[in-house]
């Protein structure tokens, strides 16, 4: 399936947004998460379903002082 991910095209065997998390590596990292412009907690990401050309956003926070 193709996906976008953080602007960028992805080619991903991934149906949940977990299980993208899982597949790009970010497994155990704090992150936040956006699909279609929407915030998924990560309570909701095992059970949602990514459609063919979603829109995903993955980022870290930032630290700074």
């Amino acid at each position: 399936m193709q996906i976008m991910v953080n602007d960028e095209a992805h080619e991903v065997s991934a149906r949940t947004l977990a299980a993208l998390i899982d597949e790009l590596g970010y497994s155990g990292a704090r992150i936040a998460t956006a699909l279609n412009g929407r915030f998924v907690p990560v309570t909701q990401r095992a059970e949602t379903l990514l459609p063919d050309g979603a829109q995903v956003e993955i980022v870290a926070p930032m630290q700074g002082g």
